[in-house]
C-alpha cells in the first residue's frame, strides 16, 4: 500500500487549492480514505474521510461547505478540493488509508475520523494560506 500526496502551495486567503493523493496496492472498495492536517504545535486533525464500503463521507465542521473529497477510480487518485481558504487552514496535509474488511474494524459504521485508526500514510504536502 502506497500513498503520495501533492498539490500543496502558497495561496492567498479566499483562494483555492486542489490536493491529490495517488494510491496503489489497494482498491477503494476495501479501504477507507482520509485527509488529515497538522499545524505547528497542534495534533493531527481529521479533515475529511470517505468509505465506499459504508457509503459515508465526513468533513470536520471547520471545512464543511468549503472542502470536497473525491475519488477517481480510473486514476487511482483521491483529491481534496479546498475553496475559500482561510489562514487557519495552514498546515501540512496528509492522505491516509485503512483496510475495512478486518475483524478488528467490524465495530465501524463509517469512515474513521481519527488519525490513530489509519495504518497507511502518505508524505505530507504543505498548504500555506496568507492573509
Amino acid at each position: 500500500v502506497q500513498l503520495q500526496a501533492s498539490g500543496g502551495g502558497v495561496v492567498q486567503a479566499g483562494g483555492s487549492l486542489r490536493l491529490s493523493c495517488a494510491v496503489s496496492g489497494f482498491t477503494f472498495d476495501d479501504y477507507a480514505i482520509g485527509w488529515f492536517r497538522q499545524a505547528p504545535g497542534k495534533e493531527r486533525e481529521g479533515v475529511s474521510c470517505f468509505s465506499r464500503n459504508y457509503g459515508s463521507t465526513y468533513y470536520v465542521d471547520s471545512v464543511k461547505g468549503r472542502f470536497t473529497i473525491s475519488i477517481d477510480n480510473a486514476k487511482n487518485m483521491v483529491s481534496l478540493q479546498m475553496n475559500s481558504l482561510k489562514s487557519e487552514d495552514t498546515a501540512v496535509y496528509y492522505c491516509a488509508a485503512d483496510p475495512e474488511h478486518d475483524s478488528e474494524r467490524s465495530h465501524r459504521s463509517g469512515c474513521p475520523v481519527s488519525a490513530h485508526e489509519y495504518d497507511y500514510w502518505g508524505q505530507g504536502t504543505q498548504v500555506t494560506v496568507s492573509s
